[in-house]
Parts: C-alpha cells; structure tokens; sequence
C-alpha cells in the first residue's frame, strides 16, 4: 500500500517540559544500551554533500531510536550510553527528555567527542553514512561497574546491539549487562552488523554468537544473520537461532519482507509499498514496535505486521528519532483502527 502522509514533527524545544522522566523508583518497561549521537541530514535530496546547501540535526543511534520509538507507543523507556562533554551532549540529553525518554543512565565522558553522523539521501535506497566522532565514540566507553544491573534486570524488555560489542569496554558491559538478564522477560539482541566498527566478520561473529546465547529475542537484516549464525538463507538462519536458545527469531529481508519463528511455527509477513525518503530509521522503528507488541503479548504474526508498517512509515519520512510513529498512525498505516492492548 501507499502511503503519503507527512511526518509527524516533534519539537525538542516544544515538549522537553512536558513529558518528565520516570522517576527514581520507576519500573521501566524497556531499557536500551549503545550508541548515541547527533544525525545531520541535508535538507535537499539527491545530490552529494558537496552540493547541499542545508542541513537539520536529530537524534541519533540505533538503539537510542528505539528507545525513543518505544516511548512513543506508550512505553516507559532509557537508554544506557554515554556522550561527549559538550554541547551535543547537552543537546542528547535535551532531546531525550523532550520525546519522554528516561536519561538517567546517560553520561559525559571529559575530553571525548559527541559523535556527528552525516547522510546522503538517494531514494529509494542508497543513504551513505559519514562517522565523525567515533574514534573513540563515547557510548563505547560504558564500562561494566558504572552500570545499573539492578534496572538492566528488573525491565520488562532490554534490547542490546552487537555493535556494542565492537570494542571494549562496552563489549565487557554489554555481555554483563546480557548476564545480568539471565534471559528474564524479554531480552533483545539486535544483530546490529556495521563492518566499519570492526577489524573482521570473522571478529563479529564470535561476540555475536556469545550475545546471543543470552537473549531470548534476536532480530536482523540477512547480513546480519549470516555475520551471527553464518547463513544468508532465512529459514536456515532463524533455525539456527532457535537451536542457539532463542524464542523468537525475526529475519528482515527487504522486499520479501519479514520472516518471523517461534514456538507457533514461521510466519511471513510482506512488505509495505511506500515513497521512500530515506530509510535509515525504518529499522529502529521496527525495533520499537517489536517492543511495544512483545510487551502488549501479541502473537508473532501480529506484532511482526505492525513493526514492519512502523518501519515502513518512518522509511517515507526524512529523520529518524522526530519520525517515529505513534500507536495510532502505524495501524492507520494498515488500515485498521487503533487496537487496544
């Protein structure tokens, strides 16, 4: 189906105010670790940096989207990461706060930078990345005894990202921080590959496996897979993370949309036809509905259909963070009225 609607805009200055963070003695219901950062985004599509005139900031990282995400379907949520001392620091923090995000587990680290990523935008699908800020990148500094095991255990969903484990010492935290869970609740592992942060495949792999022995949930594109389970083919793929303990696999494979294995079996759910604009956050939304629906207790095949169409929302929009759909917008997206639960 397609769909042409205009995003949702969300003002940090706006609403910083007016959705206060949980507080200290708050259950969070999803709670995410690693990266974060500031996304630059030309204003003017189609044509290299070089040739841009504007640009807008947003809040970036994947696992600091879905966090965000999340929090739009209703969900109390934080993220566990750590920025520069400076003034995109400041600016993470203040955008968390405005689109209700839990930042207490978010901290400075002196004389790092905020990592800065810049895109290009090539619709429908070629959106090359620039890190800058990343070497060291503050949210791979997180070390193990400055965590909250507490709150990592106690939530109802934690979603962690194999590029977590690139480097130490938040390769050390994320695998606690996996322990901690003792595979509690939900516990996510989002395959997460991006060949720039590591030294080899061969590397990923092996921390990939040992994280996903701790998680109960994993989801990924099918280079992803093959980097965690050493198979590109989606059935093959999900088999293999079964037998490794998961209870639910979730392979993404673009236009033949999502495959989605659990105790009830395989379920294929296709993909939405939508005029992309740049598909950088679709996964992050997909992640934050995945939470929402494994959270409300969904069947699989239901909670796969609506994350696919909240990836598929944000994929027509130009950010990331200020695109994610509300509740109400995804099933609006399928044609359907707003479900309860």
């Amino acid at each position: 189906m397609s769909h042409e609607s205009k995003p949702t805009r969300l003002s940090t200055e706006d609403t910083v105010n007016s959705s206060p963070n949980p507080g200290p003695d708050d259950r969070l219901e999803v709670v995410t670790m690693g990266r974060v950062g500031v996304d630059i985004y030309p204003e003017q599509i189609g044509v290299g940096l070089d040739q841009v005139d504007t640009f807008r900031k947003f809040l970036g990282g994947s696992p600091t989207n879905v966090a965000v995400a999340a929090a739009r379907h209703g969900r109390s949520s934080a993220v566990v990461t750590r920025t520069g001392e400076d003034t995109f620091g400041r600016f993470v923090r203040q955008a968390l706060r405005g689109y209700g995000v839990d930042d207490r587990f978010v901290s400075a680290v002196p004389g790092v930078a905020t990592p800065v990523t810049f895109c290009e935008i090539f619709p429908p699908d070629d959106f090359p990345l620039y890190f800058y800020g990343r070497d060291p990148a503050p949210d791979l500094l997180v070390q193990a005894d400055e965590l909250d095991l507490a709150a990592v255990a106690g939530a109802d969903l934690f979603w962690a990202t194999v590029t977590g484990l690139c480097r130490e010492p938040s390769r050390s935290a994320t695998l606690e921080a996996l322990r901690a869970r003792q595979r509690r609740g939900h516990t996510v592992l989002d395959l997460d590959y991006r060949p720039m942060f590591w030294d080899s495949r061969e590397e990923a792999s092996r921390w990939a496996a040992e994280a996903l022995s701790m998680a109960t949930t994993a989801c990924g594109n099918l280079d992803e897979w093959e980097t965690a389970v050493g198979t590109r083919d989606p059935e093959e793929a999900a088999r293999r993370g079964r037998e490794a303990g998961l209870s639910l696999a979730v392979v993404k494979q673009g236009p033949e949309g999502v495959l989605a294995v659990d105790d009830s079996g395989s379920h294929r759910v296709p993909p939405l036809t939508v005029d992309v604009v740049n598909g950088l956050g679709a996964g992050d939304a997909f992640g934050g509905a995945l939470c929402h629906g494994l959270l409300s207790g969904w069947h699989v095949e239901r909670t796969t259909r609506f994350a696919n169409a909240a990836g598929a929302l944000v994929a027509s929009r130009l950010s990331c963070s200020e695109a994610m759909p509300a509740t109400e917008e995804v099933w609006e997206s399928l044609g359907e009225v707003a479900h309860a639960g």
